[in-house]
């Protein structure tokens, strides 16, 4: 079976945001006072997370991630990776984690059925990091990191936001790493969901933050030439190349300057339960109140399919009113 919208994408691939809670307060997701969390009877419980998975997988979804937030900050995410792995239909699940807890459970959530991890890493410097994320210690990511190569969560992706005045300078550093290990760095533009925000003293002005997916790969350009590689499995939006003698890739990922909603094919669930087919626009289906109801796959898989039948055929006008005050770890991005 394969669920399409109405402009024939196949829809296959569910974010799931499985917490709005993060033990980090990066700039560019979410204010130094953090956000007000919202309160557990509000937040879907882990049984009604694999139930929607299941009603998805039984539409034709393929591909689960789960995001947060940050996501090894919810209480049994071993178990609910487990519980969504054994689902008949579902061929891969990923995560998206800043890394600083993943040490300790890296060889258990590997066990339990995830298949890799993409790491979010904005810089190599660890006083800028704890700048960027203002509570953060980049060795712990490091063995965050370590800890995913060894239990196998591979291929490694690693995801930089790139913002000027505040990282854009450590471009080829970061490209360098691919030279020695077989990684997937992937520069990305920095959206404007919660770039209006203040984002505190000593920060870049919000007109001035924003570098273009083209300026980016200007900046390789003394590391030789970028030659087209077709990336990982399950590469996505990103576009890949390769340095000479690069184990690995550098990606750019582009939804402002190049957008790709023409081969989009995910729907995302928000920790509260709310299907949003579109990251930019605040258009959903809620699904909460009808689990609570006692729902079953059959209800569950209608709701599905009125989320995906409002998925625009691309995103709207930036900025959006209302989408560029909104706190990036409330949407799972």
């Amino acid at each position: 079976m394969i669920c399409e919208d109405k402009y024939g994408r196949a829809i296959d691939y569910l974010r799931v945001s499985v917490t709005d809670r993060c033990n980090l307060r990066c700039v560019y997701c979410m204010p130094l006072e953090g956000v007000p969390w919202k309160p557990r009877g509000d937040i879907l419980s882990l049984e009604q997370i694999a139930q929607i998975v299941e009603a998805a997988a039984g539409l034709g979804f393929q591909k689960v991630r789960l995001t947060g937030g940050e996501p090894l900050v919810r209480k049994g995410i071993v178990h609910l990776v487990e519980s969504i792995a054994t689902i008949p239909g579902i061929e891969e699940v990923a995560m998206t984690t800043n890394a600083t807890l993943l040490s300790h459970l890296a060889d258990d959530l590997a066990t339990a059925g995830l298949t890799r991890v993409n790491v979010s890493l904005d810089t190599l410097r660890p006083d800028r990091f704890r700048r960027i994320t203002r509570l953060g210690n980049l060795d712990l990511a490091w063995q965050g990191i370590a800890a995913a190569e060894r239990a196998g969560l591979s291929p490694l992706k690693i995801n930089v936001v790139v913002v000027r005045g505040l990282n854009d300078d450590e471009i080829a550093e970061f490209a360098q790493l691919t030279y020695g290990n077989a990684w997937h760095v992937r520069f990305i533009e920095l959206m404007p969901v919660g770039n209006g925000l203040d984002w505190g003293p000593n920060m870049p002005a919000a007109d001035k933050r924003f570098v273009p997916a083209t300026e980016m790969q200007n900046r390789l350009a003394d590391l030789g030439t970028l030659e087209p590689a077709s990336g990982p499995h399950g590469n996505g939006p990103a576009r890949y190349y390769r340095l000479a003698g690069a184990q690995g890739t550098v990606g750019f990922i582009s939804p402002l300057s190049q957008h790709f909603c023409a081969t989009c094919n995910r729907l995302r669930l928000t920790a509260d339960g709310r299907l949003r087919p579109c990251l930019f626009s605040e258009r959903g289906v809620r699904v909460k109140p009808a689990l609570d109801a006692g729902a079953d796959l059959g209800d569950l898989q209608t709701l599905i399919r009125q989320a995906v039948g409002i998925k625009p055929l691309e995103r709207p006008p930036m900025p959006t009113a209302g989408v560029a005050e909104q706190a990036m770890s409330l949407l799972g991005g």
